[in-house]
């Protein structure tokens, strides 16, 4: 099977690559009209979530950087 990558961008939004699918709360699929690559929101500023339509240029900002999460107790 094809791992599914989320890459985080800088000051913008999460980019999904792969072979998978977008659902509801309730279990009701997104139609992705066959992409198998999207952005989705991380800003809340989007006038289409759960995707990124770009209303953060300029008004969201995050450095991403990937760091090690601490082990489970």
């Amino acid at each position: 099977m094809e791992k599914v990558k989320l890459t985080v961008n800088n000051n913008g939004s999460l980019k999904v690559e792969g072979d998978f699918e977008i659902v509801d709360r309730n279990g009701n699929v997104y139609d992705l009209g066959g992409r198998t690559i999207v952005g989705i929101c991380r800003c809340g500023l989007s006038k289409n979530k759960p995707f990124c339509d770009g209303a953060h240029n300029g008004h969201f900002e995050h450095e991403a950087v990937a760091f090690a999460l601490p082990p489970k107790k």
